[in-house]
């Protein structure tokens, strides 16, 4: 019987129930894809991140329920809070090697640790999609751009809060929606909508913030930031723009630890 410690952990936040909850398992070796997408889907969270150490760091890799993804802030974040708590690890940056965004590297310092992502444009979208507007339920006032994702640009923060979208309207867009605005008592604020997956909001997206800081940085004329994701659970992030890189920096907390037990 092969055991396999298992973590859950809640990223971007310094207290359980808060930020958002991923998975992490530390593996000897790589196991066969099927076997990663299984496990996904029996731990139920949004992300599981696997990583095997190797003699630069650490080979990292995302896995949802449905299928595996080629980015992931809050597993990151999650994975490191292992790696920097529970694994002995001697030093203050790790550095994981991925399959589709190359080499990433996290810093701490203290309680923090930072995230050093590859930076998204993204460009006005002239037309946007009728669909996109009536399924958050808002007039067609807004500003729409897309990268990776819609990213819906809004007045305020209250109008963030108050939307309570069609989620399985979204669909056929055929992609995720970000929907952000100047925050109250934080730069900038967003919510991000998943249709289609298993989790149709995410709590906090460290993702889709490679897309949100190089606009904010360039719409307020600043690089260095703080950031909410204000959905249900919520999260505080600390983010910079840094040439095309972005660095996004949160806390995290361990909820559970257990072992996972294979035949």
């Amino acid at each position: 019987m092969q055991e396999i410690d298992f973590y859950l952990v809640d990223a971007f936040s310094n207290e359980a129930f808060g930020g958002n909850a991923a998975a992490v398992c530390p593996l000897e070796e790589w196991l066969p894809d099927e076997t990663l997408l299984r496990m996904a889907q029996q731990h139920n969270q949004s992300e599981t991140a696997f990583f095997v150490r190797t003699d630069e760091g650490f080979a990292l890799r995302w896995f949802t329920t449905q299928y595996e993804i080629n980015l992931c802030g809050h597993a990151t974040l999650a994975a490191s809070h292992v790696i920097f708590e529970y694994l002995d690890y001697p030093h203050t940056e790790i550095t994981f090697s991925t399959r589709f965004v190359g080499n990433l590297t996290v810093k701490r310092n203290g309680d923090w640790l930072t995230l050093n992502f590859p930076a998204w444009a993204t460009e006005v979208v002239d037309t946007p999609p009728a669909l996109l507007f009536s399924s958050l339920g808002i007039d067609g006032a807004a500003e729409v751009r897309v990268g990776r994702d819609y990213m819906v640009v809004l007045e305020n923060q209250q109008q963030v809060e108050a939307l309570t979208p069609d989620i399985a309207a979204m669909i056929p867009l055929g992609k995720m929606v970000c929907v952000t605005a100047p925050g109250e008592h934080d730069d900038f604020v967003s919510r991000f909508f998943c249709p289609g997956e298993g989790v149709p909001e995410d709590p906090v997206t460290g993702s889709t913030h490679s897309m949100l800081i190089p606009y904010w940085s360039k719409k307020l004329g600043k690089t260095q930031m703080k950031a909410r994701q204000v959905s249900a659970r919520g999260g505080d992030l600390r983010c910079e723009l840094t040439g095309d890189r972005v660095l996004i920096g949160g806390q995290a907390s361990l909820y559970l630890k257990g072992k996972i037990y294979m035949r």
